[in-house]
């Protein structure tokens, strides 16, 4: 396919420097995503956890109004896109959208679907199994957490609440982020890493390039010079001198050279006719 031995040198190690470039950069990516993706999931479990002690006191004392506050805040925030707090019967009791209140939370959605997979809820989940994503109706990127509000001792024995010790789950808090940050985020992640794969592409297949061309390429072309010029009858021609195999293989052409004539000298010698007496 290359004709030429310095195309058959330096184009086959680009392709593989550029190859193996590309795979690890791509790697290196994923690997840098989904630990961002953790670190955001874990952010949001943490500010789940952080709502649901918030609202503790307030939920003991059955103050309803406060509980309405809360989440009303906590629904202005910045990226935040959504947060609300159902019963176990999915009735949504406090939300950050007033249109939401007593509305009935569809258990096939992205966020129930994993507590109720089976003929009965699941009652406890991994903090990373809280999470899920999903494209909302405006077609916006979400990540959720749904954290579930268990039935604790202080709950079960206050005179304002009619639980049982029985029941393990008295509700659910249920919040969305905008991932919208984390998309720009991971955009300029990709933008700089390809700046930086071209950079390293750039570098490395010219830093190789530079070196063949120095230590192997111009050596052999000198060697070939000298052959040629050899072979074409030039004398007095000193060999390429080199500390490696190229300057032997020069050194070896002159003294095979030096030899041939030697020998052709001697022959054309021996043939001359004898002279007259």
């Amino acid at each position: 396919m290359f004709r030429s031995f310095a195309a058959k040198a330096i184009v086959p190690p680009a392709i593989a420097v550029t190859g193996f470039v590309i795979v690890c950069c791509l790697l290196l990516y994923s690997v840098i995503k989904t630990d961002m993706l953790n670190d955001t999931i874990q952010h949001e479990t943490n500010l789940a956890d952080t709502i649901v002690k918030s609202t503790r006191y307030a939920m003991l004392k059955d103050d309803r109004e406060m509980l309405r506050n809360i989440i009303g805040n906590i629904g202005q925030q910045k990226g935040v896109e959504q947060a609300r707090i159902f019963n176990k019967k999915g009735v949504v009791a406090f939300s950050a959208h007033h249109a939401e209140v007593d509305t009935i939370v569809d258990k096939k959605a992205p966020g129930c679907i994993a507590c109720h997979a089976g003929p009965v809820a699941a009652t406890s989940m991994g903090r990373m199994e809280q999470a899920r994503r999903f494209i909302d109706a405006r077609g916006r990127s979400i990540i959720a957490i749904t954290a579930p509000i268990y039935n604790e001792p202080e709950c079960f024995t206050a005179p304002c609440h009619v639980h049982t010790a029985e029941q393990k789950v008295l509700g659910i808090l249920d919040i969305g982020l905008s991932e919208e940050p984390l998309q720009r985020t991971l955009a300029t992640l990709r933008m700089r890493m390809t700046v930086f794969c071209l950079m390293i592409l750039a570098l490395t297949v010219g830093g190789v390039s530079a070196l063949l061309q120095r230590n192997v390429l111009m050596p052999i072309r000198e060697l070939w010079d000298y052959v040629s010029r050899t072979r074409r009858g030039e004398t007095g021609l000193k060999a390429p001198v080199y500390r490696d195999e190229i300057g032997e293989l020069a050194r070896s052409f002159q003294e095979m050279a030096a030899k041939l004539r030697s020998t052709r000298d001697d022959r054309e010698g021996g043939s001359d006719p004898p002279a007259d007496r």
